[in-house]
């Protein structure tokens, strides 16, 4: 028999002891860091169109979107030594999608702030989400006034230009005396919102008929008759106004109705590049735009142009500026508080904040929280170097120059 060593035991429980506490320091050390981990990240939640009806529209915001973190943090992916965390969701231009997934950022993946979305519909159904969590969404491109008005709330800001941003600068073209215009839209929010803020702003010209059609036509063979109808027989100068946004149909193919039988023009706003080489069939027209990459003069818009051509081997587009603008917004604001992402430290932040954009300046009205904005007139150039109508500047209409209206009631 081999004496018993006593020792033997004592040496397991000293070894199982210290893997114990190896093990416990380990975990300790995990949670620690997860914690740590969790300290150092400022969480975004970007919800736009990656598929659905505006997929163009959404993907280049979420381009602009990087490209202006990458820029307003020189690259580090930093505020405040804070590593900033974009989580992309896909609404799919739904509204009760949008919803649930603007939920789902604020309660399951801690985001901190949310952008977005894309479609004005699903902007109306996200906006009490962010009243019910506390968190500020900035609303990146979503146009109808209603988000800042009647809709809106304290948490709403807004870098993407409104419906009366939009009407009030195309009336500048278009609000002549001895002027008939009658307006072709999408019957939801953004059409909507877009025709009523136009006849507000117009003064001078005279509005004979609105037209609001599905966002699904593909034939406006019908409405353009009844557009026809009502401008044919009206004196002096005719013009149809189109707000149109999306794929699908083309609302331009009403010129192949033989409009100048008539004497009546078409005139529209700004669109993305694919959209604009519809404008190459009608040089002179004029109108208004939020961005060209081609108008503003200023070092954002020069690092955007430079950097997206090497990218992309292409200009940045409509909605990528607007991406842009609301990544410089953020990343200002959350340098400004030193990183903090209290949403009152916020609010109190951003509201009256001013930013450089690819547009120029732009200040969030305390208000609503409506970014003021310059808006450029333009008139179609056909240039045979370019795929698209050219919109050449004719003048900046300035944040001072338009009288935007508060909407809010709250």
């Amino acid at each position: 028999m081999k004496p018993i060593n006593s020792e033997a035991p004592m040496r397991r429980f000293a070894i199982h002891t210290l893997l114990t506490a190896v093990t416990l320091s380990i975990g300790v050390f995990a949670v620690d860091g997860a914690m740590a981990q969790g300290k150092g990240e400022i969480r975004i939640a970007h919800i736009h169109s990656k598929t659905g009806p505006l997929e163009a529209y959404g993907k280049q915001t979420a381009t602009g979107f990087m490209m202006g973190l990458d820029y307003a943090t020189n690259g580090t992916m930093m505020v405040a030594g804070k590593k900033l965390v974009v989580i992309e969701k896909d609404d799919q231009g739904k509204p009760d999608v949008g919803k649930s997934l603007l939920a789902a950022a604020y309660s399951d993946d801690k985001c901190d702030i949310a952008v977005g979305p894309t479609s004005s519909g699903v902007a109306l159904a996200l906006l009490p989400v962010a009243e019910e969590y506390k968190k500020i969404l900035l609303v990146e491109p979503a146009v109808a006034d209603s988000i800042t008005g009647d809709k809106w709330n304290r948490y709403i800001f807004r870098t993407g230009r409104n419906s009366s941003q939009d009407a009030i600068s195309n009336a500048v073209a278009q609000d002549k005396a001895g002027t008939s215009i009658a307006t072709l839209a999408q019957d939801y929010a953004f059409g909507r919102d877009g025709v009523k803020a136009f006849r507000e702003a117009i003064k001078n010209a005279k509005i004979v008929h609105e037209e609001f059609l599905p966002t699904t036509t593909t034939d406006f063979t019908a409405g353009a008759q009844r557009i026809i109808d009502k401008l044919k027989d009206q004196p002096g100068r005719k013009v149809i106004w189109i707000i149109w946004a999306g794929g699908g149909g083309n609302p331009f193919k009403i010129a192949d109705l033989d409009l100048k039988r008539f004497g009546i023009e078409i005139a529209t706003g700004g669109n993305i590049l694919p959209a604009m080489a519809a404008y190459k069939n009608f040089p002179g027209m004029e109108g208004s735009t939020y961005y060209y990459f081609g108008i503003p003069k200023n070092p954002i818009n020069e690092w955007l142009v430079a950097n997206h051509y090497v990218k992309f081997k292409s200009p940045p587009d409509f909605f990528t500026a607007g991406g842009m603008s609301a990544a410089i917004a953020v990343v200002e604001a959350l340098k400004k508080t030193a990183g903090d992402t209290n949403t009152e430290k916020l609010i109190k932040t951003m509201e009256g904040m001013s930013f450089d954009t690819p547009k120029g300046k732009m200040t969030f009205r305390k208000e609503d929280h409506q970014a003021m904005q310059s808006m450029y007139h333009f008139k179609i150039k056909d240039d045979p170097a370019f795929a698209w109508g050219v919109p050449e500047l004719v003048r900046e209409i300035r944040a001072e120059d338009m009288n935007i209206p508060i909407r809010n009631t709250r």
